[in-house]
């Protein structure tokens, strides 16, 4: 099945509810390393299966490791103690940097002829510093293309008796964490001095304290130095628990504290060895009202339930820190993000691309080399605080697709484009985040011509104190602004550009084209036939899809047409298929004909309803038919009002659940 291009997110109003968290992926590839690198089997369970992890156990079975999975996320890894089977291997890591680095360092003292290659963002990402540093150690390392950058040729290595090593610190933490790890595979002390400040420590912690578990304590010298001492090795600790990711944690989070909450995650909390866990403490400073266990946090918006501008040194929680640039979209006033440097080298340059889709959505953002500062989009015509349904580009970045998933809370709605690359380190995320949001109700009301469905549609909204859409009139408009403009009604390429063009307006029982006023001119046989003609094209209705999409505006949308269930708003909290016979429906318009003194011939009327019928039912593109789910209603012997009455009572049952 060819992967989804884009998936769009309906306006959110709310998000309630218990997520549990995947494992981390930080967490998990190094334990699957360290458990090759070990005497002994190790059993690792609540591994996270994604591509990173795919990456790492595919590197490991190519050098010989015995990994066998024996439950969904748990796996036995039979160590090597360092000493790989396989002596020579090609390995493609995708552009998994907590595979790539570690592995690259293992490999590179371990002694063996190895080619280490990526995808081409992978291939843009720095190494040479851990090269250089590990070529100080012995190592036989080349690269085969940039200096600097993989793809890396690794020969057996002829290694150095140097106790001291240095790497930099401000390039990537991973650096220092795939030496650390690699380290106990020589005989001998060495110590590595950190060259500049070092960056995502809390990235560090988790290295030492898996290390730990494995057997190994590093000494060290604050964030200086790190001793790995003579004689260390690392066994198996028999078995041994993932963490939930804390990063991913942070959009659950977030979700909570802007929309309104509580939200409660599961698998991450107060004993957490990982940094981002940090972020809470941050969304707190936005005002967000947060509560934790030993396993598992909670957010809930603000008391007076607007989120507050914060200035924050984001070094602790730099991947999670990216969540912050979207919530700074809902707070007062302007965030300013720094010591940021390592979004410029992560999947891909998180800076500017955080700045280019930012502004999308209304925001003002200005970037540096290591911050980012926001300010929120002023607000439009309320309740909207966005001005538009942007389309946001991932960048092949999953944490960029999972943040921006929180900007469909700003009235609008959001359309992420290549969704998939979520697979990166949370496969379900959308499935999971939809359980914990609630989007902008739709009532879908659907039906042949005359059935009432406009009628009652438009009063059900007053009741409500909804939004109204009448599609068909819609449709209506384009015919009439094309006849107006000269365009014929087969011309499909020239209609829906004219459809993208038109300003339409409704308010209330009022209907505005280009803001010129319209009234009974739409309700003719004529306008009908003509809205049907154009109806069928399918560039015309994939033109007006957006913008009939776009009248979905908190607190709620009544909708009718023809494909308002089926099409346009499929996740609709109540759908109705309102008919009413050919006869009935005939009699209704020739008296709304007569009552506003039009000539009308009831035969006449009828032939032409039975011939829409037929064409509306006919056509390949979205027939009308009743949508799966919904509820058939036959108003052949109902006044409005009772009809009205019919949708409204089925609706709260329904509603309770949007």
């Amino acid at each position: 099945m060819t992967p989804a291009t884009f998936i769009d997110l309906p306006p959110l109003l709310t998000a309630h509810g218990t997520i549990t968290l995947p494992g981390s992926k930080s967490i998990s590839n190094r334990v699957l390393l360290l458990a090759a690198l070990s005497s002994g089997a190790t059993e690792v369970r609540d591994v996270l299966l994604s591509d990173d992890t795919e990456r790492m156990l595919d590197g490991l079975r190519t050098l010989g490791v015995g990994v066998e999975q024996q439950d969904k996320h748990v796996f036995r890894v039979q160590g090597c103690s360092g000493n790989f089977p396989n002596k020579e291997a090609e390995l493609f890591l995708g552009n998994a940097g907590t595979a790539f680095r570690p592995l690259t360092a293992a490999l590179a003292l371990s002694g063996g002829h190895y080619k280490l290659s990526g995808v081409a963002r992978m291939h843009e990402r720095p190494i040479g510093d851990l090269v250089d540093a590990l070529r100080a150690l012995g190592a036989n390392i080349d690269h085969l293309g940039n200096e600097g950058f993989p793809p890396l040729e690794i020969f057996p290595a002829t290694l150095s008796d140097a106790a001291r090593v240095s790497v930099r610190g401000d390039v990537s933490s991973q650096f220092l964490t795939a030496l650390l790890m690699a380290l106990p595979l020589l005989d001998r002390a060495v110590t590595v001095e950190v060259a500049g400040e070092l960056i995502s420590k809390p990235y560090i912690e988790i290295t030492l304290a898996m290390m730990a578990r494995f057997g190994v304590v590093v000494q060290r010298d604050g964030w200086r130095s790190f001793t790995v001492a003579a004689g260390s090795r690392y066994a198996s600790p028999g078995v041994i628990y993932v963490e939930g990711d804390a990063s991913s944690a942070s959009y659950f989070l977030a979700a909570g504290a802007i929309g309104g909450g509580p939200l409660r995650i599961e698998g991450v909390g107060s004993d957490s060895i990982q940094g981002d866990v940090r972020f809470a403490d941050a969304l707190a400073l936005m005002g967000a009202q947060i509560e934790q266990g030993p396993n598992w946090m909670e957010a809930r918006a603000p008391a007076d339930g607007k989120l507050k501008a914060i200035d924050l040194d984001c070094n602790h929680i730099p991947d999670a820190a990216m969540t912050l640039a979207i919530a700074a979209l809902f707070a007062d006033g302007t965030t300013t993000l720094c010591n940021i440097a390592s979004w410029r080298v992560k999947e891909t340059d998180r800076i500017a691309a955080m700045a280019t889709e930012l502004r999308k959505v209304g925001a003002t953002v200005e970037e540096g080399a290591d911050f980012i500062r926001i300010t929120p989009p002023s607000p439009t015509l309320p309740p909207s605080p966005f001005p538009l349904h942007a389309s946001i580009d991932t960048y092949d970045d999953h944490r960029m697709a999972m943040c921006f998933s929180l900007a469909a809370f700003g009235g609008a709605g959001v359309r992420i484009n290549d969704p998939g690359c979520v697979a990166k380190t949370f496969p379900d995320y959308f499935a999971a985040f939809a359980t914990v949001t609630q989007a902008v109700p739709v009532i879908a009301i659907d039906g042949p011509s005359a059935s009432g469905k406009g009628t009652v549609a438009q009063r059900v909204a007053q009741q409500l104190g909804y939004h109204f859409l009448d599609s068909g009139a819609m449709y209506r408009l384009l015919g009439l602004a094309a006849q107006q403009r000269g365009i014929a009604l087969d011309a499909e390429v020239r209609l829906a550009d004219l459809a993208e063009g038109i300003d339409i307006l409704f308010e209330g029982a009022d209907i505005w084209l280009d803001g010129v006023k319209v009234g009974d001119e739409l309700r003719t046989e004529q306008s009908g036939a003509a809205a049907s003609r154009v109806a069928a094209l399918p560039r015309v209705r994939a033109a007006l899809l957006d913008r009939q999409r776009a009248f979905r505006r908190a607190p709620g949308l009544v909708a009718d047409g023809r494909d308002m269930a089926s099409v346009v708003f499929p996740d609709a909290a109540l759908k109705i298929f309102m008919t009413a016979s050919a006869e009935a429906r005939a009699e209704r318009r020739y008296k709304q004909l007569k009552e506003k003194g039009m000539g009308a011939n009831i035969a006449a009327l009828l032939q032409d309803i039975q011939a829409r019928d037929e064409r509306d039912t006919q056509r390949s593109t979205a027939p009308l038919q009743q949508a799966p789910g919904a509820i058939l209603l036959d108003t052949t012997a109902l006044n409005i009002e009772q009809a009205v009455q019919e949708v409204l009572v089925r609706y709260p049952a329904k509603g309770s659940k949007s």
